[in-house]
């Protein structure tokens, strides 16, 4: 018969008071959801870059000097352990795309394969097999020719990828920016947008820089007859770098070995400090266990010579080596300003870019612009709830206006389920509410035309209304499942705008589906207890 239990009644009106409390700071004044007590909820919901305005980027990762930065290391590997072996051997520089080595001393070319084939590291994972190779190796003419595989280079641009994206997310959350978008835009972009900022400037300068820091050794010889160099007659296995900011009546330049002796990877902490004499701006820096190891052995054996702290290919400061330093942590000087020690230590907090980022497109959206969106979203809210509200109470009567109370309340929940999960909405997404409005009483339709043809069958009013609930339930459940399939479809194919609409649609669902079988229910059976009516007028 047609009952709703106490724990029915106790937990749906529960979860329909946490819905109002939770979505109730949506619509107060921001002075008066201050003064709320603290153990009622604030939060609100946070508006997309389409409705409050704010700067948006598309960005393309540069590949092309990813694989050059590989071939760069793989060359300086295979030259410094010929050299140990004591080969004769020269490389062919006309060679961009991969690295061609000519060995000279023929008798000792199986020595050099062997050398050469250990910097080939077997790889698997992702796409490539295990212990496939990651560069595929040529002979001819006793020359190695090493290029990197198609396997394992989309293997490792979907890596790159992946890798700036979560260097990007953690450079904007370090400037306390909420509820920024980052997302993969095809095979080498990212799509951020930021909402609130109106001055995107300051996030290209911080994100453009790939904040690739190493420590390499300065090539002394070179560096004291730098006009050579100056004039390209930099020594093997060296380069010519510039000074950033230097002093006046310094070099603006140096040669440093391209060997790198301790990656910038290895940094686990940075902070900016002052240095304790001339009270400057500095930056404070702490390897983890492997770069302490490097980065002692590298001033141990070094003492007395210069090393080079090399950032984005520029020289930040190139200090003498006075003592090892074994404990894992040092200073970085330089002319910096507070303004860009801040930035430096959260750039290298955050971690380097694996590859530099280029901007594609750019775009800032008005406040006002944002302003006309939230207006007419508003409208079109409030119009399709009022011609749904009206449209159930002409064709229903009584049971309409039921209908109607409990699509106000899957509105309410909507939104409070929203704001709990933080969710951004953004204009798609208050057009999935306007479509969840329509669907909300689809359930109700289904409910109150089966009441009707139980009623035409000869059933009584409580007979009625008791199988029009059970049997509708199947019909019920059918289609808010397949609604709630196509919705998971979108979000999981979809981005941007089409997954903003896809969690609204698909949370609406939900609601839509407790508010017409639960609410709806419980508002009859309280109705039916309190009127006792004795004819049913549907």
């Amino acid at each position: 018969m047609l009952h709703v239990s106490t724990w029915s009644r106790i937990v749906t009106s529960l979860i329909l008071l946490m819905g109002i409390l939770i979505s109730l700071p949506n619509v107060l004044p921001s002075g008066v959801v201050s003064k709320l007590p603290r153990f009622l909820p604030s939060d609100t919901l946070t508006l997309g870059l389409d409705l409050q305005g704010g700067s948006s980027l598309l960005l393309e990762v540069q590949m092309d000097k990813v694989q050059q930065e590989r071939y760069e290391q793989l060359r300086a590997d295979e030259r410094l352990a010929l050299r140990k072996a004591h080969v004769v051997f020269e490389f062919d520089n006309t060679v961009t795309n991969a690295v061609s080595v000519h060995i000279i001393s023929a008798n000792r070319y199986d020595d050099a394969r062997t050398i050469v084939k250990n910097f080939n590291p077997l790889t698997g994972g992702g796409i490539m097999a295990a212990g496939a190779r990651a560069y595929d190796m040529t002979e001819a003419n006793n020359t190695i020719t090493l290029k990197m595989s198609d396997a394992y280079r989309t293997q490792l641009q979907s890596e790159i990828l992946n890798q700036s994206i979560e260097v990007v997310r953690r450079r904007i959350d370090a400037l306390g920016t909420r509820e920024p978008t980052i997302e993969r835009q095809g095979e080498d972009r990212i799509l951020v947008q930021v909402p609130g900022l109106s001055d995107p400037q300051h996030l290209i300068i911080l994100l453009g820089k790939t904040a690739k820091m190493t420590f390499q050794m300065v090539d002394e010889a070179a560096t004291n007859n730098i006009e050579e160099a100056r004039k390209g007659r930099v020594p093997v296995g060296s380069e010519l770098l510039k000074l950033d900011h230097p002093l006046p009546g310094e070099q603006p330049d140096v040669v440093v070995e391209k060997r790198v002796m301790v990656a910038g990877d290895r940094l686990t902490s940075a902070r900016q400090d002052f240095d304790q004499q001339t009270n400057a701006p500095d930056i404070a820096f702490t390897f983890d266990t492997v770069g302490a190891r490097e980065f002692g052995n590298a001033t141990k054996d070094n003492v007395g010579h210069r090393f080079a702290i090399v950032l984005d290919g520029k020289v930040i400061s190139d200090p003498t080596i006075r003592s090892a330093i074994l404990g894992g942590s040092g200073v970085i000087t330089g002319n910096f300003t507070l303004q860009s020690a801040g930035d430096l230590a959260k750039l290298l907090s955050a971690g380097a870019l694996p590859a530099p980022l280029s901007v594609l497109d750019q775009r800032v959206v008005g406040p006002e612009l944002g302003a006309d969106s939230i207006r007419a979203g508003k409208y079109s809210a409030i119009g399709g709830l009022i011609l749904v509200a009206l449209f159930m109470i002409a064709r229903y009567g009584l049971f309409g206006l039921f209908a109607d109370v409990a699509l106000t309340l899957n509105i309410v929940l909507l939104i409070a389920c929203l704001t709990l999960f933080h969710a951004t909405l953004t204009l798609p997404g208050i057009a999935g509410i306007v479509l969840t409005m329509g669907m909300a009483v689809d359930a109700n339709v289904l409910i109150y035309e089966r009441i009707r043809e139980e009623q035409r069958n000869g059933r009584s009013m409580l007979a009625s209304i008791d199988t029009g609930f059970r049997r509708a339930m199947a019909t019920i459940v059918d289609a808010n499942a397949t609604h709630l399939i196509a919705s998971l479809i979108l979000f999981q194919l979809g981005s941007g705008p089409v997954r903003g609409f896809a969690v609204t649609l698909g949370v609406g669902i939900i609601t839509s589906f407790f508010t017409a079988v639960m609410v709806t229910r419980l508002i009859v059976v309280t109705w039916l207890g309190v009127a006792k009516p004795r004819k049913l007028s549907l």
